[in-house]
């Protein structure tokens, strides 16, 4: 098959989450299962020409190579992109957001004429790309090239739908009858989301529980209605994660490598990870975060519990940043508890791997999960999850490997805590648990292998 990745972020040239970790792994997966890929993205400030060996194919138009011949071809025009953001800076969105990823949708569309690759499939990733299925459907509808190319769009996270003002309808170049209820209209606005929901031929979501979660009104973000119309075309798969990244047998930014033949190196990488975050050596069980710091990934209530869970017989590593007022709670946390918690409030790539290899749990505690890459990463690193079964996080993480509480609130967060605590003092259990860990295989591999299945179902529709 041929198909297209049309994405706003692809790790490693632009990433701000999961999106790029996803757009970045899953083109290779695919390749490697046999299948020709081409990959389409904005040309932003960061990808510089010399790093990448960008080669130009035309004007605003240019190309690298990753895998074995997977061409990432990247659109470019300094107005929109050559910026310092992908899609703001700290003051907020860029207000031409909407100009900005018409352009690079309708682009793709007509680059992929001038390379003359016509794709079975073009797989689009979140709002940025939702123009794509919706101009195949209206203004390329009677030009054949583009005629039955399918068109899969996945949601990463429905809480981020492309709002704009309905003032600004004029320029996707869309005929008005498409403003209203059933097409891309949303109390008033324009919902770039919606719209690809309704033109894509087949929707999925990033785990197969967050696929039915959003088609409840307290997961659908105001669009379980149009999810719940398309559910026939709806579907789940998981991401995965890339083991040649995480990976404690080879892992060389972690401070002893270890494996399910010899564990040793895990309490290795403990004491090192205690003696570099200032905490007591001592045999407590430490927890482990690595976060954005905000209210999805569970610091509502977190913030209420942290002071009682400090009172435990417990050490805690948090990594990461986010809202200001969970930075101002969690250093006056770490001022109050120096020898029980540790607080970097940064990003840290070598520091994140190293509280994965190094920690005892991987807390987690997610409000909603699409699907989450942090609780398959501690697995694979012998470091069982504390999760909230929601999302993705319900579909990995069970009582064999982690922590798992169903009522999101601070007393149930607190009485799962003190489960793993007292249960990490049973060390024959405990080394059991640690075992168990490691049977769980969250590839790239199986993923695409499911996305392949879908790709061939949209070709026979």
């Amino acid at each position: 098959m041929k198909i297209v990745i049309c994405a706003s972020e692809v790790f490693p040239f632009a990433k701000t989450g999961g999106l790029a970790d996803v757009t970045g792994a899953l083109p290779l997966a695919l390749e490697n299962l046999g299948e020709e890929i081409n990959v389409f993205m904005p040309k932003y400030q960061m990808v510089s020409e010399g790093k990448w060996h960008l080669r130009k194919v035309k004007n605003g138009l240019f190309y690298t190579v990753i895998g074995k011949n997977i061409k990432v071809y990247l659109i470019e025009h300094n107005d929109y992109f050559n910026r310092p953001g992908l899609y703001g800076e700290k003051s907020g969105d860029y207000p031409d957001n909407l100009d900005r990823f018409v352009f690079f949708t309708k682009k793709t569309l007509e680059f992929l004429k001038d390379i003359d690759f016509k794709p079975d499939v073009i797989h689009v990733h979140d709002w940025q790309t939702s123009l794509i299925p919706i101009y195949l459907k209206t203004i390329y509808k009677g030009v054949s090239f583009y005629k039955n190319i399918k068109v899969l769009l996945t949601i990463h996270n429905i809480g981020y739908q492309g709002l704009f003002p309905r003032e600004e309808f004029h320029k996707l170049g869309l005929d008005w009858s498409l403003f209203n209820i059933e097409g891309l209209e949303f109390y008033n606005q324009i919902n770039l989301l919606k719209g690809g929901i309704i033109f894509s031929d087949a929707i999925n979501t990033v785990s197969p529980t967050y696929s039915k979660e959003i088609q409840t009104k307290e997961f659908g973000f105001g669009l379980e209605g149009v999810l719940a119309n398309k559910k026939d075309k709806l579907y789940g798969i998981l991401n995965g994660i890339d083991y040649s990244v995480w990976n404690p047998a080879t892992d060389k930014l972690i401070f002893s490598n270890y494996s399910p033949e010899d564990i040793s190196g895990k309490h290795k990488n403990k004491e090192e990870l205690q003696r570099l975050c200032k905490l007591p050596i001592r045999d407590a069980i430490l927890f482990g975060m690595v976060s954005r710091l905000a209210e999805q990934k569970g610091w509502d209530i977190l913030a209420e519990a942290m002071d009682e869970i400090c009172k435990l017989d417990l050490q805690i590593v948090i990594l990461g940043t986010g809202d200001l007022k969970y930075h101002l709670i969690l250093e006056e946390i770490s001022r109050k508890y120096p020898d029980i918690c540790s607080v970097h409030l940064k990003f840290d790539e070598v520091l994140a791997h190293r509280i994965y290899a190094g920690s005892d749990v991987f807390l987690m505690p997610s409000k909603y999960e699409p699907c989450g890459l942090g609780q398959m990463i501690s697995l694979k690193y012998a470091t069982p999850p504390l999760v909230f079964k929601t999302g993705g996080l319900a579909d990995t993480v069970c009582e064999d490997n982690g922590f798992v509480f169903d009522t999101y609130n601070k007393e149930e967060l607190i009485k799962t805590i003190k489960k793993a605590l007292s249960l990490y003092k049973d060390k024959t259990y405990w080394n059991s648990l640690l075992r168990r860990t490691f049977n769980y295989n969250f590839s790239w591999e199986e993923s695409a292998k499911k996305y392949i299945e879908l790709y061939r179902k949209l070709m026979n529709l």
